[in-house]
């Protein structure tokens, strides 16, 4: 009898447990769908002029319009584009109408390309999201500044190197539109949303769970032998 009652409380504890994580987990794919649907809202929202003091919370996504022209010197930023392959990121300082330095995301250049790409001149409006990224953290290299080659968009230390403030706009568009390069607009695209699939596990591992205690429920202990 103690072996079933614990068998019993083991199984369907256990069961219980697995379930609630499963049920924790549909929480979390509902409260992050939310979120990414607020950020996409964000996203195409109408343009606005530059913020005078962007903040980090307040501003991240959010679309403005500049007018202006690049200056140089350009970061490259090594990223991998599906169906593309390896590539750089082209980031300059953009000086607007108002006299501001920010940093402009042109996009996207193919590998061996990069030493073929020109920053454009002349006067430009561009319509892109602020954005301050989050893709650094313990094991992302330092930057090759002789080589100039940066594993990560760091948007303080970007512009501490540029001389620029520490805004980056992410471009979507230009008029003038800007040839050999290929934008690589701000989206959710990036942002994980894996909930779904957890609370799959938990919840196939709590069938598992409760077949295996059924299975030893149903087992009949083995009768000791007698001399």
């Amino acid at each position: 009898m103690r072996r079933l009652v614990f068998l019993l409380l083991f199984g369907l504890g256990g069961t219980a447990i697995l379930i609630s994580l499963g049920v924790w987990q549909l929480g979390r794919l509902e409260w992050k769908q939310s979120v990414l649907a607020q950020i996409e809202n964000r996203i195409s929202e109408a343009t606005t002029a530059l913020p005078m003091q962007p903040d980090v919370a307040r501003d991240k996504y959010l679309p403005v319009a500049v007018r202006g022209y690049f200056e140089t010197p350009e970061i490259h930023v090594l990223v991998s584009v599906k169906q593309r392959g390896a590539g750089y990121r082209i980031i300059t300082p953009f000086v607007t109408s108002g006299g501001r330095r920010v940093m402009v995301d042109h996009g996207f250049v193919d590998i061996d390309a990069i030493e073929q790409y020109r920053i454009p001149v002349g006067e430009f409006d561009l319509a892109g999201n602020l954005h301050w990224p989050i893709e650094t953290d313990g094991y992302t290299p330092e930057p090759d500044l002789a080589a100039n080659i940066w594993f990560a968009r760091d948007v303080d230390k970007m512009a501490k190197t540029l001389g620029t403030e520490p805004v980056l706009v992410v471009l979507r568009s230009s008029t003038p539109e800007i040839s050999q390069i290929t934008p690589i607009p701000v989206d959710t695209a990036g942002i994980p949303n894996d909930h779904l699939q957890y609370a799959a596990t938990w919840f196939s591992l709590a069938f598992i769970w409760l077949a295996m205690s059924a299975f030893f429920l149903r087992r009949k202990p083995k009768q000791k032998s007698r001399d």
